[in-house]
């Protein structure tokens, strides 16, 4: 792994040879109609993560997405919290294969 240094002389980690993680998650309560796929996709964009999001028949928003372990952690705080006007009272999580050829986050009907 290659290391790179701050400005202060620490070491860093390149970002470039980050692992990357994946995860599919299911979002279920009043997410539909209340901007909720808008504001995953914004939260992606602020994180770095690929993927994309749709809403299901079920009433409920999938989610596929990939980026590295913290930014994953910050992302799914996002989800969990939800928009306002939303309420988020469940998510479930399944690991999802991560691709390095998937670079952006798209809004899927």
């Amino acid at each position: 792994m290659t290391l790179e240094h701050d400005r202060a002389g620490h070491p860093r980690y390149n970002p470039r040879f980050a692992m990357l993680v994946g995860r599919r998650y299911v979002v279920s309560g009043r997410v539909q109609g209340v901007g909720f796929r808008f504001f995953v996709h914004d939260a992606a964009a602020r994180e770095g993560v690929a993927g994309w999001v749709r809403n299901r028949d079920d009433g409920c928003v999938e989610i596929e997405a990939q980026g590295d372990a913290d930014a994953m952690t910050r992302f799914e705080m996002s989800i969990r919290r939800g928009p306002r006007g939303a309420r988020v009272d469940d998510v479930t999580v399944d690991l999802a294969p991560a691709s390095a050829t998937r670079q952006t986050f798209t809004i899927e009907p």
